[in-house]
């Protein structure tokens, strides 16, 4: 007899947005934040992602009222100050297991990389049985991109205790000890992009805004 796969449902998934980095190369402050010509960068994420997923939180240390107007839960890193995108992860399956006890997964997604791919979530969701822990992690042209992956809320007391022992920060060094998979996407349609193209320095904001146009006609 065949046995198939139970399939991961969207409604079991929240998506957690990691807005809570330091952006350094960006000299500072909230690179979800900046303005893009009347809309930010998470303005952008939020509008590719809420057509997907019901439940969405964000990863962001400090006063969370600078989000407010997003009317969305603030979740901050649980260990560490500033601690790298694991302890997003972490956020957002702590808030997940305290909160929302019917989900069983966290989309966790970078808030610097406006164009991700719109089938993100089913892909993702696609990809992953719904009866035991998988991780899946997003990739293009052959590189994987950690920051971007669908993390089983069951692997909670794992990820706690490996960031708390001072384990690396490394996403990889993590995921390795897990079964998991890679889900690969095309370059985004509309800009010819990598989807999972990033805003880390200034220059990258040009290109943000040039893709904003083709975007728009």
């Amino acid at each position: 007899m065949t046995r198939h796969k139970k399939t991961l449902e969207s409604s079991k998934v929240l998506g957690c947005v990691l807005a809570g980095g330091q952006s350094r190369r960006m000299g500072g402050g909230d690179k979800s934040l900046m303005d893009l010509g009347g809309k930010t960068m998470l303005d952008m994420i939020l509008a590719r992602l809420k057509p997907q997923l019901h439940d969405i939180i964000l990863n962001a240390n400090g006063d969370p009222d600078r989000f407010a107007r997003f009317q969305l839960p603030v979740a901050a890193d649980p260990v560490g100050d500033f601690a790298g995108p694991l302890a997003g992860v972490l956020a957002g399956m702590t808030y997940a297991h305290n909160e929302r006890p019917d989900i069983s997964h966290v989309i966790s997604v970078a808030g610097d990389t406006p164009f991700f791919p719109t089938s993100l979530v089913s892909r993702f969701c696609a990809a992953v049985p719904g009866d035991r822990p998988v991780i899946a992690l997003a990739s293009s042209a052959d590189k994987l991109h950690p920051v971007f992956g669908l993390w089983p809320v069951s692997l909670k007391a794992d990820l706690e205790d490996w960031l708390q022992s001072g384990k690396t920060g490394k996403v990889l060094a993590f995921v390795d000890c897990y079964d998991s998979v890679e889900v690969a996407f095309d370059a985004d349609p509309d800009s010819g992009l990598d989807p999972f193209f990033n805003a880390n320095k200034p220059d990258d904001l040009s290109t943000v805004r040039d893709a904003l146009s083709l975007h728009s006609r």
